[in-house]
């Protein structure tokens, strides 16, 4: 039975909260400080985004440089961002996905799951 009427305990239910703040505020700084790559073109072409999405690198291999076929290229490079970027949401879930089912497993709003 729970002390005080069946009540929670309202200063451990906001430790808790407060905790798991301070989880998912370090995690969202992980994810910030973590670069992964994504790739296109057998290598051609590299992205490098943080956890967070943000786009840091660009290498072009310059074997994929043709100037009479700048939209190969260009094709290219949007599939290397794309590729790093579900790399990034891959890592977004695996850091921040055991914190929003801590949170009543609705997810966080603003985050893709």
């Amino acid at each position: 039975m729970i002390p005080g009427g069946g009540q929670p305990n309202m200063q451990q239910l906001l430790q808790q909260a407060q905790k798991m703040q301070q989880d998912l505020a370090r995690a969202q700084e992980e994810l910030a400080a973590t670069e992964v790559e994504g790739q296109a073109g057998g290598g051609l072409v590299k992205a490098t985004v943080t956890g967070s999405g943000e786009l840091r690198g660009l290498v072009i291999d310059p074997e994929a440089v043709d100037p009479d076929d700048t939209e190969t290229l260009a094709d290219l490079v949007v599939a290397a961002v794309q590729a790093a970027n579900e790399n990034a949401q891959q890592l977004q879930q695996q850091k921040l996905g055991p914190l929003a089912q801590g949170l009543g497993g609705g997810g966080i709003p603003g985050l893709p799951f």
